[in-house]
């Protein structure tokens, strides 16, 4: 890492819904191999741990994204400079909200969930989410995938034995609103909602999406279309591992990942040359 004191000296890695900071249990040390300062914050109330939010998820059916993006703000707002922010699937979501509040000196969101005015919605996406949209129920209440639904929406690249392995570790239920409301209703409701980001905002940091070419619930071209709204005039990348599922965070070969998306990251915080994925 560079000792130039304008340079990010800090990466905070967001996680996603049906998943907490452990997800992320592997980057952080290879980040702080590099010489980083690494920070995990959960959702408000996800200081406990996966086991402790199965047992009671209650925190999980009450909250909401404009708290949530707060208490991610106000971790990255007391940083002594802004940091590098990476967040995977539905922390993607909120890395683009962050951005566009005048968070961070760049952004990589990897497999992001769409923010508002995203309408692509592929049949494997469906597939994927179906389980919660079927029953109104749900938007009440913390859904969870069962290990088969995991499977193909996560994990569709790996053996049933490791998507069973990955779900016993990491897997929790989501707020079921979420799903329902910023996944669907959000692009169809009058007025600006909660996943609203500013696309022609020209003082957002650097933006690279990162999407894995064999994701089922977030297929690249959601991310493609998500980041074709972008019109201002800062930088909006994109860039796509072929084969990789939505589990590319932790699936083997994830350090390409993590390289690239670091990498990136740092040459548009300094305004260097990026590199090219297959250059890492």
């Amino acid at each position: 890492m560079s000792a130039d004191s304008t340079n990010p000296d800090t990466v905070v890695l967001i996680h996603g819904l049906w998943m907490t900071p452990r997800s992320w249990e592997r980057w952080v040390p290879h980040y702080e191999a590099k010489g980083y300062r690494v920070l995990t914050p959960g959702y408000p109330g996800f200081e406990v741990e996966v086991e402790a939010l199965r047992a009671d998820p209650s925190v999980i059916s009450s909250l909401t994204v404009p708290e949530t993006v707060a208490h991610l703000a106000g971790v990255v707002t007391e940083l002594d400079r802004p940091p590098i922010i990476i967040g995977h699937s539905f922390g993607g979501t909120l890395t683009q909200l962050l951005l566009d509040h005048g968070c961070g000196a760049a952004g990589v969101v990897i497999n992001s969930a769409p923010t508002e005015g995203v309408r692509v919605n592929p049949p494997s996406q469906i597939k994927s989410l179906f389980p919660f949209l079927k029953s109104p129920s749900n938007r009440h209440r913390p859904v969870g995938f069962t290990p088969e639904q995991f499977h193909y929406a996560f994990t569709n690249t790996l053996s049933e034995e490791e998507s069973a392995e990955v779900y016993e570790r990491y897997h929790i239920p989501a707020p079921g609103s979420w799903v329902w409301a910023y996944g669907l209703i959000a692009n169809f409701k009058p007025g600006h909602q909660e996943t609203w980001v500013n696309y022609k905002n020209d003082a957002r940091a650097p933006l690279l999406f990162i999407a894995g070419g064999a994701d089922n619930i977030m297929p690249p071209s959601v991310n493609r279309s998500n980041a074709k709204h972008y019109t201002s005039n800062t930088i909006t990348d994109y860039e796509e591992f072929p084969g990789r599922s939505h589990w590319t965070c932790a699936e083997p070969g994830w350090e390409a990942v993590a390289d690239f998306a670091l990498k990136w990251a740092i040459a548009r915080a300094a305004g260097t040359e990026v590199p090219t994925a297959a250059s890492v």
